[in-house]
């Protein structure tokens, strides 16, 4: 693919779509480093976020990647203590980034609300974070992929429909304190973030999700899917199932 494009890519399965994308992940990380160092990516969390993180960890093309170049961001977080099992990176950790041989200061967690008073001042610590990699003039550093998931609702990190944070473009994070899916507060990296990457992929599984890809693809408006908002500026690539594509 050329230019901005954006393609939809159908696997049979969830769990063939967890495989295809780890292989897809890794083969795009040792292609952006072949041009670039350090390497800069945001992961989710989720069912199928989780179970293509832990797929990356058993791939055998593991080793064409050199981690020690690899810097690691998370797109959203639950405002919860350290260790609880709500939070994205516990789950990253046990899935992926414990088998990786990856600098510890590379792995840019997210503040727990042990380590930050409010979700607030844990938006502005991963801000400030983000602005120690990011070129001048940036909210963050270029990223070179962004691998998101898709709520039910259409959501993206924790940017959920009708709030009106798809519009936030002044802040790299932002703090939530009303998300309509337990926990309720979150921390979230806003859309000027999300869509200054390179490649964004939107992995999707299951049934419940077919609608709101439908939608998506057709353009419907941000504010109420703000999925259909996530682009990136080289490749927009959604792997989806055949049951999220509506084939199942």
């Amino acid at each position: 693919m050329t230019g901005a494009e954006r393609a939809v890519v159908v696997h049979p399965d969830a769990d063939t779509l967890a495989r295809a994308t780890a292989a897809r992940f890794l083969l795009a990380l040792a292609d952006a480093q072949s041009l670039r160092h350090p390497v800069h990516v945001a992961i989710t969390g989720g069912t199928i976020g989780t179970q293509v993180l832990a797929e990356i960890g058993r791939s055998d093309l593991l080793g064409v990647v050199d981690f020690t170049g690899v810097h690691v961001w998370w797109i959203d977080e639950r405002f919860v203590p350290t260790g609880d099992p709500d939070r994205n990176e516990g789950q990253a950790g046990e899935a992926l980034l414990a088998r990786l041989p990856i600098p510890e200061e590379n792995v840019h967690r997210m503040p727990s609300s042990e380590e930050a008073k409010d979700v607030e001042a844990a938006a502005r610590a991963y801000a400030e974070q983000l602005a120690r990699f990011a070129p001048e003039g940036a909210l963050a550093p270029e990223l070179d992929l962004v691998l998101l998931g898709m709520g039910p609702d259409g959501h993206i990190a924790s940017l959920f429909p009708g709030q009106g944070t798809v519009s936030i473009t002044d802040r790299a994070v932002i703090g939530v304190h009303d998300s309509p899916k337990p926990p309720p507060e979150r921390i979230s990296l806003t859309l000027p973030v999300l869509n200054n990457t390179r490649q964004t992929w939107i992995v999707v599984s299951g049934a419940a999700k077919a609608e709101p890809v439908r939608r998506a693809l057709e353009g419907a408006d941000p504010d109420d899917l703000p999925v259909a908002a996530a682009a990136g500026r080289d490749v927009t690539l959604w792997l989806v199932d055949a049951e999220a594509a509506g084939q199942g």
